[in-house]
This record gives C-alpha cells, structure tokens and sequence, in this order.
C-alpha cells in the first residue's frame, strides 16, 4: 500500500515540474444542458431550447488556439447536435455537429465535443443542427479573441457586446415542422427578437404591454465592439442604432477594410462586428432596432426587433419613431451595393502575425468549378421539396464520415453535377467530391423570390462577386481577385448570383447549404468530401473514441454510462501501462492549468479511465492527505487531488 502511494506522489510531482515545463495551448472547457423551458419572448408562452436554463445560451468566450471542450447532455425528447457555425474544425471534422459527420446524440445522453479553435479570430455562433430545433432557441454567440501577441487593427474597444437577432414564431419547432411537412409554406413570422427578447414598446399599438426587451447599458464617450448575429429562420434584417455610426471591423473570422454605414443588412446566419462610439448626449436612450428586409413595411411592421441602448447618464426613455430602414423594398441594387463595398483588410493580421492579404487568392487557378442553382420548391414523389442544381438532399441514416471510416457500401453517391440537371429533379445522396489542396469555384445561382445565404463548413471562402441576371463565364471579368472578403457565410439576392473561390485544405465532410432554416429542412444542401490520398494525422485527426454510432453501424453503438470520453480497460499491469502513457502525455503538455482528480479503487482485476472535461480553469497545486472511501463494502485506496490540468482524470471501478 505505501509503495502504491508513493506511486501517486510521484506521478503528482512528475505532473507539476513538467507542467511548468512545456507551454501548449490551454484548454477551455463548457457544460451545457440542452433542455426545453417556457419562455413569453413575444408575450405569448412557449416551449424554446435553453443552454442551461438560458435562452439564449452562454456566449463562449475562447481565444485562438484554444483547445475547446462541451459536454453536452440532451435533455430534449429528440436526438440534438450542436453546430459551431463559422467553426472551422481543422483537422477535426468529427467535431463538425451535423448529420453529414455525426450521429444524434439521443435523448437523456451526453457527448463530448473536443475541437480547436486553430488560427482562428473573430465573430461567430452555435446552434442545433436538426429537426429545425434552431427555430425553438438552442443558440448563442461564440468569441473567439487574438492571442495577446497578435495586435489588433484598431485600438482595444472598452467592452465587448454579443447580440443575437432573428426572425421568431410563437408555435414551437415541432409544429413549424410539421407545416412544411405537410407542403405549407411558415407565412410570416410573429416577430424579431433581439437576445432572445421582444420589442421596446415604442408603439402602443403593434407592441402589447408586458414584453420584456433587451436593454444594453454603456457608458458615454466609451467606445464598444458590438457583435452582432442573425440567427433566425428566413428573414434577412437590417440592424442601426438610432443616432449611431457602425464602423464594420469584422465579418466572419476577418478583419473588414473599416467603414461607416448607419445600417447594415445582416441576412440569416451572418455574423459581423461593429466599433460603436457612445458620442451622443444622453437627453435620452436610443434604439436598437432589427427590421425585415425587402418585404411589403406596412405589412410587417410589427416585425420588427426594438432594443434599447441606454446611458449611464441617460435623462431618459427613448420616444418617438424609430429610425428608418432603407427604402428599397422592390430594388435590392442598394443592399447588394452595400454587401460588395465590404472590403477584405490585407494589411491586417488575423490569427497569424502575417497580413490576411498574404493569402494572395486571385492568382491561384482554379482546379474545379461547380454552379449550384436553386430553384423555388417542386414536388417529388409527392412530396415539398427545395433543391439545388435539381437535387434535393436526403441525408443517409450512416453519416458520411463513418460510412468512409468503415466502407459501409451504397450510402451516398459522389456524382452531384458540376452544372444543374436538364431532366426533372430528384432525391439523393449526393456528395461534391472535392480535391485535396484543389482550388474550387463556386457560383451560387438564385432562381428563388427571396434572399439565400450559403454557408460552407470547414472554411473561410472568398467572395469575389455578386450581380443580377444569369451567371456566365465573361461574368469572371468582374471578379475581385484582390480584397474580396474571406467569411463562411455570403447572400445571393433573388434573380441574381454569388461567386466564390474556397482553397481545398482542411479534409473531411462539409456541409454546403443555405441557411435559409425551411429551404434547408426541405433539402438545399450538399456536402463536399474532401480526401487526403495520404492519411495522416497531420491533416486529420482519428476518429475519436467516443463517437457515436446509428444508421448501418447501430450494432456498433454500446449502451451509455455517465462517461465523457477514452476509455482505458483490462488488467491491473494494462492500466498501469495505460495510465503512464496518459503521464507522458501529461509531460508534453497535454494537461495544463485546471483540475485533475485521481482516484484508484483498490481492485486489481478491473478498471476504467475516463478523461472528463473539467468545468473550472486555473493554475494551482493541492495534494490532499490519503484517505479511504466506502464502495459497495469495498476498501478504496488512497486517493490524491491534483489541480495542474485542464482535463480532470477519473478512475473508477468497472460496473
């Protein structure tokens, strides 16, 4: 027994000295509980998704190259996956949250996500990824801030604002699915919320008494970073502040060539940042305001998101109209003018100490060219269906990433046409094949009536042109091959096209597919596989080892206990062996900086290593006296505390 505790001691030290040896990339960890609750955000009540109990949920605030763990327990009654939208996963595409990559998590579970936020910056956002369960909440900001070394291209703002803004219905998911399941179109939404709350009454008529809005504090003459994400189902909203410039500084992981605008359209999945200066006196508050675009104002003016930006030193409640929208509501040209002003700053650095412009896009030839079209929905086999290029999507019950781990056969098909079907459309599974270290281009044709924004996993694309009429190859002479914006996202206005050029280098499974949430649900996507001929771990990590199983690979799916992660078993000799090479890990610099827990049951046939994420973060050493603990009339050994790491490891008795 003395020996066995000498053991630990040593370990514990080893753990300590190396720890402050080695330097890596801290890690920071999350639990969200996904439940429903009963919200009035419209002052109607209503089933939303919370993140532990908040609607919205937590904005992660993580910085680049942090090593990123969320425990996630679904307590919904349906399978649950949470996309990091803008997220690029590199080398990670396990981590990804969506059908194509992942099995649900099933109702009463927990899954661990593990991923890192690699040479990343910027604003951006999670939600759920299925069964339209983003109509019902589930979503919030994530952050993802310079490391210290890197400078940023403006001075440091005095505060950071997260504000989430989307159209909103007073009927839950479930029954918004069940509309489009039946062929019918959502209609209207019953309004825009701004933080998961409804309109400022400025209007006694369109606002009913008792609904709380959000109101967001500053102080005078400070200057802010707002940012700001349309996390809705269709809408595209314009977002001002009354009396207030927005100076754009970042979209999407990229710093912006910074300009003002008094508004902006931010359309469905969009994500940007804004320097706001509080350089107005305070004879009153302002507004915040998220109004719908291109739409019939008199119609919908009671959709429309109002906030409230107040002083410290405000006098009193802001009164009077609300400041006014753009009136273009049967010519997009202004909106499309305003998308194409915004400029990529190659003189900045983002994530690197490099400039973003070294990245030299335009003189990179194109290996692969693919021209995606929708179209309004058709009907197939009877059903209401949304398509692109004349394919509607039908995700396979394996998904892709295992039906390649595993070779399962007949899942999917890597045939989807570089330009849109001639015949009538159809329902597949069919896949972009992509080309490893190829540079693809990609028109997003939209023979829609209403705006459609693309979103691609996995990468920062290049938008490098946007106009009206069909796309063709002369259209390539308007391209901007030099200062075109590097984000995830990009609109595409009805009866026109979007052209963008994506560098092929991160492998695995994306997902390409509007945002649009019911287009979407309805089919209008597709996935890019993206193939290393040469697998290592250099460009891709292993599959890990708590995923999940469904579909074809079910049998492979084991009961789950409460456990978060690798799972070490065998004999007492395999442990020890197991457990040390856990050690080294530990010695180049894998567990740093949060809690590790070590306990050892004193069994000598059976146990089990789990590596649970630990929900605390900070630097310090506590090794506690030895003490016994009671197990089923079992004695326990001694059992030592050590807080060094930013992974806790729990050792405990097979079942």
């Amino acid at each position: 027994m003395a020996g066995f505790s000498f053991f630990w001691v040593l370990v514990i030290h080893i753990c300590l000295l190396l720890g402050l040896s080695f330097a890596d990339d801290p890690y920071v960890n999350y639990e969200f509980v996904v439940s429903y609750i009963t919200a009035s955000p419209l002052g109607v009540p209503q089933q939303v998704i919370a993140i532990n109990g908040k609607f919205p949920g937590p904005t992660m605030n993580i910085t680049t190259n942090n090593n990123v763990v969320v425990n996630v327990r679904n307590k919904l009654d349906e399978g649950l996956l949470i996309h990091w939208s803008g997220i690029q996963q590199r080398r990670s595409s396990w981590q990804d949250g969506v059908l194509g990559t992942n099995c649900p998590i099933p109702p009463r579970w927990n899954w661990t996500y593990q991923f890192q936020v690699k040479d990343q910056i910027g604003s951006f956002y999670y939600f759920p990824s299925l069964n339209f369960q983003r109509a019902s909440g589930g979503f919030g900001s994530i952050i993802v801030n310079n490391r210290e070394i890197i400078p940023i291209p403006f001075d440091t703002p005095y505060g950071d604002i997260t504000i989430v803004i989307g159209d909103w219905y007073t009927q839950n998911h479930t029954a918004l699915r069940r509309m489009l399941n039946s062929g019918r179109d959502l209609g209207m939404p019953d309004g825009v919320l701004i933080n998961g709350k409804g309109p400022y009454r400025y209007n006694d008529t369109l606002v009913p008494d008792g609904i709380d809005h959000e109101t967001i504090t500053v102080h005078p003459g400070r200057t802010y970073r707002i940012r700001v994400s349309n996390v809705g189902i269709s809408t595209s909203l314009n977002f001002r502040i009354q009396n207030h410039n927005l100076l754009l500084a970042e979209s999407e992981g990229s710093y912006t060539v910074q300009q003002n605008y008094t508004s902006l359209d931010i359309h469905v999945g969009q994500s940007y940042s804004f320097l706001v200066t509080m350089d107005q006196n305070a004879s009153s508050d302002y507004y915040i305001v998220a109004s719908a675009r291109f739409v019939n104002e008199t119609t919908w003016r009671r959709v429309t998101g109002v906030g409230i930006l107040h002083y410290t030193n405000s006098k009193g409640p802001a009164s009077g109209p609300l400041p006014g929208a753009p009136q273009d509501q049967f010519d997009k040209t202004y909106s499309m003018n305003q998308a194409r002003s915004i400029r990529w700053n190659v003189t900045a650095s983002g994530a690197r100490p490099n400039p973003q412009g070294s990245f030299r896009y335009g003189s990179i030839n194109v290996t692969e060219v693919y021209v995606l079209k929708n179209m309004p929905p058709v009907t197939i086999d009877g059903r209401r269906r949304t398509t692109l290029s004349g394919i509607s999507f039908v995700n396979p019950s394996t998904p892709i990433r295992l039906v390649d781990q595993f070779k399962v056969k007949g899942a999917y098909k890597l045939d989807f046409p570089t330009r849109p079907i001639t015949g009538p459309p159809r329902m597949e599974t069919s896949v972009i094949n992509g080309t490893y270290r190829g540079f693809m281009e990609v028109i997003l044709q939209n023979n829609d009536t209403k705006v459609q924004t693309y979103h691609m996993n996995g990468y920062a694309f290049f938008v490098v042109g946007m106009d009206y009429g069909e796309w063709t190859e002369n259209s390539r002479g308007t391209y901007n091959k030099w200062d075109g914006i590097a984000r995830s996202t990009a609109q595409v206005y009805p009866g026109a096209w979007t052209a963008i050029l994506i560098s092929l280098d991160n492998v695995g499974v994306w997902n390409l597919r509007t945002e649009n949430l019911d287009s979407w649900y309805l089919g209008q996507e597709t996935y890019v596989r993206v193939v290393n001929p040469e697998p290592n771990n250099k460009t891709e990590f292993p599959i890990p080892d708590n995923v999940l199983y469904c579909g074809a690979l079910s049998r492979m799916q084991k009961p789950q206990r409460i456990s978060f992660a690798t799972s070490i078993k065998g004999s007492k000799q395999q442990f020890l062996f197991s457990f040390m090479a856990i050690v080294f890990e530990v010695m180049v610099g894998l567990c740093k900086c949060s809690i590790m827990y070590i306990y050892s049951w004193y069994d000598p046939k059976n146990f089990r290593a789990n590596m649970l994420s630990s929900a605390t973060s900070f630097a310090e050493l506590h090794l506690t006296s030895p003490y016994y603990l009671e197990k089923r009339g079992q004695r326990i050994a001694p059992a030592y505390l050590l807080r060094c790491s930013s992974q806790r490891m729990l050792l405990e008795e097979k079942e």
